[in-house]
């Protein structure tokens, strides 16, 4: 590892790592339901429309987040491709720009507080994390918060070991006993204030107050372990929070002025609201829930995690320990208590835990020597046996049958998945870190690149769009029983949403066009038609899952019979 420890190569190291685990998939994975098709069909509309102020997905507010990741993601559209195009790798560029920035943010302020060794770890258990990976490959704001909440996070951590260490060499005190390390003592100055009220505005464009909660909740948890909060003057608070505002007001303004006040207005009462209060869209859980995930959304960075989280409140007298876990605990907590739960949820924790976690394991401590962790490490392997298993499986229940080629792939997975267990049995938590760097490049390239791509029963908007891109539509596309928003990315922005007798009408409207019928509405479309004297063809059918409701759907693709 040590040659990789040297001037910018830390940085090349971590980019060649994000550019093998980001870019494979990113043009082949079809647009995912329903939130990243919802997403970047909203950002296509920006672009048809000219109108950056509002958010609309066809003819409704999308009142969910802020327009920042509909304009970085405009922009990318706008450079490298057209609204018309249903391609969707420019749409998901900065989601995998901003999981790079994230990485290699979290080295920089890493090496500033613990080295470069843990730090280059560090960037690499982030890096081929399981959820910040899936994050780069999708089109919605998860990856791009993580960025502000890195800048912001790890701005606030140089400032906090940095005032700290000088109250303590000046024998100020500072309620206290954290050893001082020669890299605690490189102060901050006025360009790394602005860079976290930068991040802070910019978060909030992003997804509204989660950055600057993230950041007033540690800085409230290093409060009460130190009763002190000097530190934070350092940081211009009062024109820093005037920075911030004059980033994010401008645009709140000029939505609630373009809505009336009803963007706003939706977005807490509809969106934030109801996901304090309750589990919104059927995504619920209990505190807890996030613990239990963790050794798969962090994988495969949680074979050491787990050995690790024994040893963390221990160190909170070291500085750099103290001010991480400031920020990865009330983070984890409020995820937990927060009813509504999805796993990227707790993203923004990962940089904190992967820091606290290659410390450790740069350290050797003993916790990686016990039973209980050489237990976990055999039954961590589990995990990278079930998504060899998946590689080789899936294609056969949701794609076009038993591919040949993946039975190398999952051997490969399998033994990218023993290594690091083995040297992590052979007491070598450190050289097992740097490892599960082979065992995400074995594995996510083959599974974003390879496998999700063929598993035509699941997509079934693009199976859909290929009959109809095949036959033509003279008119705009209706579907009846399907409302997934992949289709209207896929098929065109005037799709309409209608039930099986509305399917009938529209034919009857519109003899040219073609509309998609589920096996469910079909009955009522038949009959419906039948009374309009329509003669009806069947131009396609696509049979498969809707994962969105976890429900099996028969698509069919049917229009009026020409003479």
């Amino acid at each position: 590892m040590h040659g990789l420890t040297g001037g910018i190569r830390p940085y090349l190291a971590l980019s060649l790592l994000c550019l093998a685990l980001y870019l494979p998939g990113l043009a082949a994975l079809p647009p995912m339901d329903r939130d990243e098709s919802r997403f970047i069909q909203a950002t296509r509309q920006m672009l048809e429309s000219g109108d950056f102020i509002r958010i609309q997905f066809q003819d409704e507010m999308r009142a969910k987040k802020p327009a920042g990741a509909y304009w970085l993601q405009a922009a990318s559209v706008e450079a490298l491709s057209h609204p018309a195009s249903n391609q969707v790798w420019p749409y998901r560029l900065p989601s995998a720009l901003a999981a790079w920035a994230a990485v290699l943010m979290t080295f920089a302020f890493g090496r500033s507080l613990l080295g470069t060794r843990p730090a280059l770890l560090a960037g690499v258990l982030l890096a081929s994390s399981l959820m910040l990976t899936a994050e780069a490959h999708q089109a919605k704001t998860d990856a791009i918060l993580l960025a502000c909440v890195v800048a912001a996070q790890g701005v606030l951590a140089r400032f906090y070991v940095s005032g700290q260490a000088r109250e303590k060499a000046g024998g100020g005190g500072c309620g206290s006993s954290a050893p001082v390390t020669g890299a605690s003592l490189m102060a901050p100055g006025t360009l790394e204030a602005a860079i976290f009220w930068l991040a802070q505005g910019i978060g909030i464009l992003i997804k509204g107050p989660i950055v600057p909660l993230i950041s007033l909740l540690t800085v409230a948890a290093l409060w009460g372990a130190d009763r002190n909060v000097r530190w934070f003057v350092s940081l211009r608070p009062l024109l820093g929070s005037v920075i911030a505002i004059a980033i994010a007001a401008p645009w709140f303004v000029a939505v609630s002025s373009a809505t009336g006040g009803a963007f706003v207005g939706e977005a807490v009462k509809g969106d934030l609201l109801p996901k304090l209060l309750g589990a919104q869209e059927s995504h619920g859980g209990f505190p807890g829930w996030y613990l239990m995930l963790a050794a798969g959304i962090f994988w495969p960075g949680s074979l050491l995690l787990w050995p690790a989280v024994t040893k963390l409140w221990g160190q909170r007298g070291r500085l750099a320990f103290r001010v991480l876990l400031a920020w990865a605990i009330p983070t984890w907590v409020l995820f937990e208590i927060i009813p509504t739960k999805l796993p990227h949820y707790v993203l923004p924790a990962f940089p904190a835990l992967a820091l606290m976690v290659a410390a450790l394991a740069c350290e050797g401590l003993e916790v990686f020597r016990h039973r209980a962790a050489k237990a976990w490490y055999v039954v961590w392997t589990l995990i990278g046996f079930t998504l060899a298993a998946a590689v080789v499986v899936l294609p056969i229940k949701l794609g076009n049958g038993f591919d040949a080629s993946t039975v190398p792939a999952a051997i490969a997975i399998v033994l990218a998945t023993l290594l690091p267990a083995a040297l992590a049995l052979m007491n070598r938590p450190a050289t097992a870190a740097l490892a599960l760097a082979l065992t995400a490049v074995a594995t996510y390239p083959v599974v974003f690149q390879g496998v999700l791509p063929s598993l035509d029963r699941m997509f079934l908007s693009r199976g859909v769009a290929r009959i109809i891109q095949t036959i033509g539509s003279d008119g705009p596309v209706a579907a009846a029983g399907y409302s997934e928003p992949s289709l209207v990315f896929l098929v065109g922005t005037d799709t309409r949403f209608v039930n099986g007798a509305g399917a009938a009408g529209h034919l009857a409207a519109h003899p040219r066009a073609l509309v998609v019928v589920t096996d469910r509405e079909l009955p009522a479309f038949s009959q419906e038609a039948t009374k309009l004297g329509l003669s009806i063809e069947q131009f396609g059918q696509v049979d498969g899952i809707n994962y969105s409701r976890g429900k099996p759907t028969s698509l069919a693709v049917l229009g009026v019979k020409t003479p």
